[in-house]
């Protein structure tokens, strides 16, 4: 798996994701990028082949991974401020119970939803009421801090999907 990632500055996160995705797939392969096709759930992919991706951007940085398996990656500025009745809407009783107990809930619940968005990406489900199914730490290895946003990536070939 490679990630690649920038800060935006005379570009959209939309268009910084294409070309951190263009260079990547360029990397790995030398060769241009490929068509890109959408799941009926949205989920985009290259028809035909056994390259996987996944965008995510922020307001100031944007990211992209490229893996042999079903990849997602989702990022969240650091000093984003969250509606913290999102908590009964989108954590499990479980992640609530790991929540509370969290010294900085806002900082607790960005580390959870990047996980959870990285979750949807991967396996193409999308955000919905099945996020409240997952059983997520605040405190998960897979979230690393890259110049002030939250990142999560997960990758299938490690994580069963």
């Amino acid at each position: 798996m490679k990630l690649k990632w920038t800060k935006l500055i005379d570009k959209s996160g939309h268009e910084a994701g294409r070309e951190l995705l263009a260079a990547l797939y360029r990397e790995e392969t030398r060769q241009s990028l490929p068509p890109i096709a959408h799941t009926p759930l949205g989920k985009p992919y290259f028809p035909g082949e056994s390259w996987h991706f996944s965008i995510s951007h922020t307001p100031r940085h944007a990211f992209c991974c490229l893996s042999r398996h079903p990849v997602g990656v989702d990022a969240e500025e650091t000093d984003r401020a969250v509606d913290l009745r999102l908590i009964e809407r989108y954590l499990s009783t479980s992640e609530q119970r790991r929540l509370a107990l969290a010294q900085d809930k806002n900082a607790a619940f960005l580390r959870l939803w990047v996980l959870k968005e990285a979750l949807a990406k991967a396996t193409g489900r999308g955000i919905g009421n099945w996020l409240k199914e997952t059983d997520f730490d605040p405190d998960d290895p897979r979230v690393t801090c890259i110049d002030g946003c939250y990142v999560a990536i997960l990758e299938g070939e490690h994580y069963g999907f």
